[in-house]
């Protein structure tokens, strides 16, 4: 039986070996908005192919030249997919004649299309954790759309009818229309949202979210004995900022009921940093810029200036002894998106939020 199998793939590679190969560029595509490594959606746009039918069991696949010309790939790119694929058990070689389609009767996979605003310490663990907890029993392709609606738009409505979930990081510099008449578009049982809720999305769906003005209240006020020796709270918001302006709302909320003096700053180039003064800062480089301030001072950090830091980050455990941070579990974000898509459920999950209190405080 083996040896008939044999010979019938034998006679079928050598029958194929005349055959003009299809334009696979039809069926396989790279692209290059994706941040998806290029061997990964090589791997992807053959499960597609076969899913769709245009691959069957036996097909000739192109060779590694042809795939590295073709496509505009490096040969260790091309390599890397097929040697993934053979691992996959999905295709074989035959010395001499080439790939070939050996397997099609995998179960089939989870598509997801994952569109992040932009790139981060703190977006890598969110994807980190979510491919970690998916496993192998989806393809992912992820996109960045750096804060840009158009080419998020781009991206979304240009995609939607090729994957099974969409999971969606909806923040925006710039909208030049409502965000949620575009998301309306998807299909709700594809879709999970992810770390910000954008209202009037109809239907129900699956969202795994932070509920900003809310948390920063409870941190703030988990730390009022800390805050309690200073006088005003002064929180550097950039202007034209993808951060939800929730997050003054909480903000706000808690300098009025414990009376504090605030302040709401762009930037921190002509601030004046003084004794009793408590800084907030969301982005990295205002936090280094305001480090550099206090260095040239004689302030004490933690004693006459306080310093708190918008999402954790492992560095912010050693720098000056300590600095203290407000920030979401993003870990969570991850697995509990991932988790949305493999058990096919559409409940509103809100992730915790953590006060790291440190020396800086």
């Amino acid at each position: 039986m083996k040896s008939e199998q044999k010979f019938g793939k034998k006679l079928y590679l050598e029958k194929s070996e005349h055959m003009k190969i299809d334009d696979f560029t039809s069926y396989i595509h790279i692209d290059e908005y994706s941040a998806t490594p290029k061997y990964k959606q090589l791997v992807n746009s053959i499960f597609l192919a076969i899913e769709k039918g245009k691959l069957q069991k036996n097909s000739l696949l192109p060779s590694i030249n042809e795939l590295s010309f073709q496509l505009e790939l490096s040969r260790d790119t091309a390599e890397k997919g097929y040697r993934h694929l053979r691992k996959l058990g999905i295709i074989e070689s035959v010395p001499g004649k080439g790939y070939f389609i050996s397997n099609t009767s995998f179960t089939s996979k989870l598509k997801v299309c994952l569109l992040f605003n932009k790139l981060s310490t703190h977006k890598k663990i969110i994807y980190d954790s979510f491919i970690k907890t998916l496993d192998d029993r989806a393809t992912v392709d992820f996109f960045i759309y750096n804060n840009d609606f158009s080419l998020f738009k781009k991206l979304l409505l240009g995609k939607k009818d090729d994957y099974s979930h969409f999971v969606i990081i909806p923040h925006f510099i710039d909208a030049f229309e409502s965000p949620q008449d575009v998301i309306n578009m998807i299909d709700k049982d594809k879709l999970v949202i992810l770390d910000k809720l954008v209202p009037n999305i109809k239907g129900e769906y699956a969202a795994v979210y932070e509920d900003f003005a809310q948390d920063i209240y409870q941190a703030l006020s988990q730390a009022l004995e800390q805050l309690s020796k200073y006088n005003t709270l002064k929180i550097v918001f950039p202007k034209n900022s993808y951060f939800p302006t929730e997050i003054l709302e909480g903000f706000y909320r808690f300098c009025n009921q414990y009376a504090f003096a605030y302040q709401v700053i762009d930037n921190l180039d002509q601030e004046t940093v003084k004794a009793g003064q408590v800084f907030i800062s969301l982005m990295e480089d205002d936090l280094v810029q305001l480090i550099e301030k206090l260095i040239s001072t004689d302030l004490e950090i933690g004693k006459d200036v306080g310093i708190i830091s918008y999402n954790e980050t492992p560095l912010k455990k050693i720098i000056l002894k300590g600095i203290t941070t407000i920030s979401t579990d993003f870990a969570k974000l991850g697995s509990e998106a991932a988790d949305c898509i493999l058990n096919g459920t559409k409940h509103h999950i809100k992730v915790p939020f953590y006060l790291r209190l440190r020396n800086s405080l």
